[in-house]
């Protein structure tokens, strides 16, 4: 079950006021930065919410993302709804087909449930990427971000468009630890425990897999309608099984089951690609020389990896306080004995 630690609280704080300070500070370059790492969190907390508390490794988050862009894309460009109404359709439109494909992979585990998924993904980008109503290979362009002038602010701004990716970042963030403190969220993770004893408790299995996946996906869209309105296009590329690799890679390069550590995974993953690429076209071996280097360290990524060392010094100074009493009542007892 998820808990928030005294580490996770600080870590949390931490990480929003530097992202709040670099928001206030940088020039185009770094809000842009901002806004691409806050979309990617997005992405990976719902993927976290899945993979790292109901054991469902899924290879189509990619797919509900580029979903997700597609759908406020198709709603604003060709329907003609207002970017707010696009926005909620979309999520709501994906958080369905996420629901219906986590009812039909949910009965499957394992290698069997990653390739399900990787499937319906693979489907999806097909789909897309033939119909010309989607725009085909070439994609749609012209996308609007959400009109907030009512209360001041203009996304089209960096500025406030990356402090409004970091404010649905923090919204989503407190939504998926709540959920996965609520029942629902119990109960995927007794069942990714132990799937026999909770069907024998007379949990439908499959269901609690299901609304968990719609609510994943329903994030997963959040992630695409931004990304959308991130650079006003969209192509099939955002649902190629790639990103949804990306996606997974983040998420055990940052600590799998911990909501904060896939967070901190993105920035990681995202500062690398900046820094590297900006020397040489070769930085995934990088990435995945770290990714290497974090998996045989036995470590849950680098907030687990942390967690880990923090535990032990704990552990060593609980140890040392016993061994001083210890020795501070013996002491006493032999004084006694001599008087």
């Amino acid at each position: 079950m998820f808990r928030h630690t005294a580490l996770r609280f600080w870590t949390l704080g931490l990480v929003a006021a530097a992202a709040v300070l670099r928001v206030l500070t940088a020039e185009y370059f770094g809000l842009e930065l901002v806004a691409e790492i806050a979309i990617l969190a997005i992405l990976v907390i719902a993927l976290d919410m899945v993979a790292g508390f109901g054991g469902m490794v899924s290879l189509c988050h990619g797919a509900l993302m580029g979903a997700g862009a597609y759908g406020y894309a198709m709603l604003t460009v060709k329907a003609g709804l207002a970017p707010p109404a696009a926005f909620a359709g979309a999520v709501a439109i994906t958080g369905a087909a996420a629901w219906a494909i986590g009812a039909v992979c949910g009965r499957s585990q394992g290698i069997y449930f990653i390739m399900a998924t990787l499937a319906f993904g693979q489907m999806a980008y097909s789909i897309v990427f033939e119909q010309p109503a989607f725009g085909g290979d070439d994609g749609m362009s012209g996308v609007p971000r959400i009109d907030l002038s009512l209360i001041g602010v203009d996304l089209n701004d960096p500025r406030s468009f990356a402090f409004f990716c970091l404010l649905l970042l923090g919204g989503v963030y407190w939504f998926a630890t709540h959920v996965l403190q609520a029942g629902l969220g119990r109960t995927l993770t007794g069942i990714m425990h132990n799937e026999q004893r909770m069907r024998a408790l007379g949990v439908n299995v499959w269901r609690i897999k299901a609304d968990m996946f719609g609510l994943s996906g329903m994030i997963a869209a959040v992630a695409g309608a931004l990304a959308a309105q991130h650079v006003m296009f969209v192509s099939p590329g955002l649902l190629n099984w790639t990103v949804s690799g990306e996606a997974l890679v983040v998420v055990i390069l940052g600590g799998l089951g911990t909501i904060i550590g896939p967070v901190i995974g993105a920035i990681a993953f995202v500062m690398l690609k900046h820094e590297i690429s900006a020397h040489t076209d070769y930085w995934h071996l990088f990435v995945g020389v770290i990714l290497i280097a974090v998996v045989m360290s036995r470590a849950n990524g680098i907030f687990g990896w942390v967690e880990q060392r923090l535990s032990r010094a704990r552990k060593v100074t609980a140890g040392d306080a016993i061994d001083a009493q210890g020795r501070t009542d013996a002491a006493g007892t032999r004084a006694r004995d001599d008087a």
